[in-house]
């Protein structure tokens, strides 16, 4: 089968013939780029567990009993062969059918980025974050994005942070931001700032993660789910424990079935089908992912990279 294979720690992956899988098979449609498939094909270290490997975390496909399905996450192109692959083989306790909401191109799009805005979404409404605006951070990129959505279709008040403002207001106002606002600086401020946010989403980590905090309001729920800047967290307690923050660290890997369902009912019951084509930046073939997943390193896409696998 076709694939694009990862095979030298550090080089590019590239599309060449594999093995097919065995197992529980899907045939599969659509996969897309995320940021873990972005550094894995262009060979940067810390993602593939082991070589070779294809990558791809998220795959749309027929499975053996004819149904169209959803994978994301799962060990897909961290442990196993992933979703960038004509046959991929999953586990299918992990695998949900398509909301009816969706089409299979649009569920792609979807991915892993919108279920971890959706379970980012959900850590905060879990917690009841008071009244006031919302921050997502890294607000140009596919969870950004997606967590402005369903945030605003809540009827929350979001501000969304990017340093590409003047190139991508207008696109974040149509996802429904109230107010687009320039990236948190990188190096922290004072550890208590004025409490300005009733909760954050925040895909970007570091100094922005910390001042955002920092600035959450007493009661407030932070929900970090990125590392686009940096994995440091280089901040106090304070914001903790004199204003009560809660730091929800969301993680959409190894997900239990119940709480993939619960992220993508929550996706079908605030999103639809246009939203989501807002959200896809372009689609691409196999042989063009590699190459534009050096677009999605570099900050420059627009949402969602799609990789058609089906002709």
């Amino acid at each position: 089968m076709r694939a694009l294979v990862a095979t030298t720690a550090g080089a590019p992956a590239t599309l060449a013939d594999h093995a097919a899988p065995t197992g529980h098979v899907l045939s599969a449609m659509w996969s897309s780029l995320n940021y873990k498939d972005a550094l894995a094909l262009r060979g940067r270290p810390g993602v593939l567990r082991s070589l070779p490997l294809v990558p791809g975390i998220d795959v749309v496909g027929r499975d053996p009993a004819g149904d169209v399905v959803v994978v994301t996450g799962a060990g897909l192109g961290e442990r196993t062969d992933g979703g960038l692959a004509e046959r991929v083989a999953i586990d299918p306790a992990t695998a949900l059918p398509v909301p009816a909401a969706f089409t299979p191109q649009q569920a792609a799009a979807i991915g892993t980025a919108g279920v971890t805005a959706a379970l980012a979404v959900l850590a905060l409404e879990r917690d009841g974050a008071p009244d006031g605006p919302v921050l997502v951070t890294g607000a140009g990129g596919g969870v950004g994005g997606f967590a402005i959505a369903l945030l605003a279709a809540a009827g929350r008040e979001v501000h969304a942070a990017t340093g590409r403002a003047d190139a991508i207001g207008d696109h974040l106002r149509a996802l429904g931001a109230a107010a687009v606002v320039d990236r948190l600086p990188a190096e922290p401020g004072r550890p208590l700032q004025k409490a300005t946010w009733a909760g954050v989403v925040d895909a970007v980590g570091g100094g922005a993660l910390v001042n955002a905090i920092a600035a959450t309001a007493p009661g407030g729920t932070v929900a970090a789910c990125g590392l686009a800047g940096s994995a440091d967290l280089p901040g106090t307690v304070l914001p903790f424990i004199l204003r009560g923050v809660v730091l929800a660290g969301i993680f959409s890997v190894d997900l239990p079935i119940a709480r993939r369902r619960a992220a993508w009912d929550l996706l079908a019951e605030r999103i639809d089908g246009g939203v989501v084509d807002r959200l896809t930046d372009r689609v691409v073939g196999l042989d063009a992912a590699t190459e534009a997943a050096e677009d999605v390193l570099g900050g420059s896409v627009r949402g969602r990279v799609l990789v058609r696998i089906a002709p």
